[in-house]
């Protein structure tokens, strides 16, 4: 299982291609062949998910009942703008334009190691997000998700 992380910043061609970050190249499997899922993120962003990892994404997805109102909308709205992509032999990643337009990437993209995927931002987006999270309120968000659930020291 690859652990993307770290941040890297690269210019967008008149192509909306991309170079993809030689360290985040080096953390994927080999079995992902540089091939990709690309999609609308949960956030003003995207979701770069190597595809032997998006093979489980989609086992997740195949497991909600689709006879349910709520599950309908999350696999429509997730899947709808999912974007098959590999990379081309100068280790670049085309991004559509829908998808560009949705994250609001123009000549600069963002690539932040997420884990399991990749998470690509607009510096303009980052920034607006990371503006709205003081270090009290990243601080407290930390100890809600990664703290002791007992409450004990």
């Amino acid at each position: 299982m690859p652990s993307f992380k770290g941040e890297y910043e690269h210019s967008v061609d008149n192509k909306g291609r991309v170079a993809f970050p030689a360290k985040l190249r080096k953390a994927l499997n080999p079995n992902a062949q540089d091939r990709f899922t690309l999609l609308r993120g949960l956030e003003p962003c995207l979701y770069l998910y190597p595809s032997d990892e998006w093979e489980l994404v989609e086992e997740k997805l195949s497991d909600i009942n689709s006879f349910t109102r709520q599950g309908r909308t999350v696999k429509r709205n997730f899947l709808r703008f999912a974007e098959d992509i590999s990379l081309d032999k100068q280790n670049r990643i085309p991004i559509p334009s829908h998808l560009k337009e949705y994250a609001g990437i123009d000549g600069t993209a963002i690539f932040l190691g997420s884990g399991e995927r990749i998470e690509v931002w607009s510096p303009e987006k980052l920034e607006e997000i990371d503006a709205n999270l003081s270090f009290e309120s990243y601080q407290e968000l930390f100890e809600q998700v990664m703290g002791d659930n007992d409450g004990g020291e």
